[in-house]
């Protein structure tokens, strides 16, 4: 495992845990605080540093789990793995079964939606909310041209895991305020080598864009049981300056969840914590706060 320098620590001070999910390969996480739970869950191309700020906001009330997605963040970088939707699902829910977690929030972003999605369907009766930013766990043929441009082969390869294109363009077009130099390093610190990048361009190719991909079923049952979570106090923030997730996601979103709570920040992009982080983390507090409360209706 790489050890994260001094200069990261002081940004990202977690204890890190690992627990192996299958053929030694071994799943990254943190947990932090205590109380009710929230586990997160993030996208392509971060891991759980997105989640950092949130994590020292709340762990001296609630216990906060973020995890590495398998490839990802700390995570071991498997050379030999499908990195399927259903895999980092099935990782997930290994964590969260070790851990004997009882009820809990779900906090989600980019991929992380469909991750998070496919295990609040399995326990929607242990979740006490959900909070949805910037991603999908619905099936769309909406895909940026310099995403799709990642997904084809030799080309995809050598942008995202021989220039790195993928992490670093996302320094710059996920966040609308931009990131300083050390925050910057945090995301691209794991994704240092063709090698420790196969979970992106995975990730990318993993993308279903037609009933033939070996994802689509997956994708399809988190989509078909959406409604199943309809009547859950459910939190949504959104980055309206998002080049890939953009309002026709939310939209969508709100078509499945039309009593959500939505709070939407014209002035974030794709990394809605790095550009709103004090006015979101503390969105997210308030909102966690009041889910407890069985009397507190939210609404839009």
């Amino acid at each position: 495992m790489k050890v994260l320098p001094q200069i990261l620590r002081e940004v990202y001070p977690f204890k890190s845990h690992f627990l192996d999910v299958g053929g030694g390969n071994r799943i990254h996480y943190v947990d932090e605080g205590k109380g009710d739970a929230i586990v997160m869950f993030h996208g392509n191309p971060t891991w759980s540093f997105y989640y950092r700020n949130l994590i020292q906001e709340l762990r001296s009330t609630f216990r906060c789990i973020g995890i590495d997605n398998m490839g990802c963040g700390l995570s071991d970088k498997p050379q030999k793995y499908a990195y399927r939707l259903a895999d980092h699902i099935a990782n997930a829910q290994k964590v969260i079964e070790h851990l004997k977690l009882g009820r809990f929030h779900f906090a989600m972003h980019d991929w992380g939606c469909a991750i998070g999605m496919a295990l609040a369907e399995r326990w929607p009766e242990r979740i006490e909310s959900l909070i949805i930013m910037n991603g999908a766990a619905f099936h769309s043929s909406r895909i940026p041209f310099r995403i799709a441009l990642c997904k084809l082969p030799l080309v995809g390869d050598l942008l995202v895991r021989g220039l790195n294109a993928f992490v670093l363009g996302a320094n710059f077009m996920a966040t609308a305020k931009g990131l300083d130099s050390v925050i910057a390093k945090g995301y691209r610190f794991p994704y240092d080598s063709w090698k420790n990048r196969i979970a992106l361009r995975k990730f990318i190719t993993d993308i279903p864009l037609n009933t033939k991909h070996s994802s689509w079923e997956t994708l399809t049952k988190v989509e078909d049981a959406l409604f199943l979570l309809s009547q859950k106090k459910i939190l949504i923030l959104w980055g309206n300056c998002d080049f890939c997730f953009t309002e026709w996601f939310l939209e969508e979103w709100k078509k499945f969840f039309y009593g959500a709570y939505v709070v939407c920040y014209e002035e974030a992009g794709h990394y809605v914590l790095e550009d709103m982080k004090n006015e979101a983390i503390a969105t997210i507090r308030n909102f966690m706060i009041c889910a407890k409360k069985p009397d507190v209706l939210l609404y839009p």
